[in-house]
């Protein structure tokens, strides 16, 4: 079983930045697939980052492609979303997610499509305003 916790969310106005944490538990994370999504009440989810295993491709939503990375601490076993030059519309409740399926970003981002990624955190909220 593989356990997550988000924290580091907040309020921040535009332009500014954020950086969001996913402590795993239960796996190493450099076997998993991690993937950063975004929840907007009345809309679909969206993926907005998701590394394949050890690092192998990153699939990046064209939302966020330039303004967010995703990095891994091994040590730590947790995953950061660096979230730079905020927008209003980055608001959101944002979630980490984990997949063992071995593999590319591309390919745990078309898992996350099919709605078979198995391991989710409880979500940390995004508010940008002035």
């Amino acid at each position: 079983q593989v356990g997550l916790v988000e924290s580091g969310g907040g309020s921040v106005q535009p332009g500014g930045s954020l950086r969001l944490s996913c402590l795993v538990s239960g796996y190493s994370i450099s076997d998993l697939c991690i993937g950063w999504f975004r929840q907007v009440q009345g809309r679909e989810r969206e993926a907005l980052i998701v590394r394949g295993t050890s690092g192998t491709d990153t699939y990046y939503s064209d939302s966020v492609r330039g303004r967010f990375t995703i990095a891994h601490d091994n040590a730590a076993n947790t995953a950061y979303l660096n979230m730079n030059s905020l927008k209003p519309e980055d608001s959101g409740l944002y979630s980490c997610a984990a997949d063992p399926s071995r593999g590319s970003g591309g390919y745990c981002y078309t898992r996350s499509v099919m709605g078979v990624i198995p391991y989710w955190g409880q979500g940390t909220q995004v508010t940008v305003s002035p």
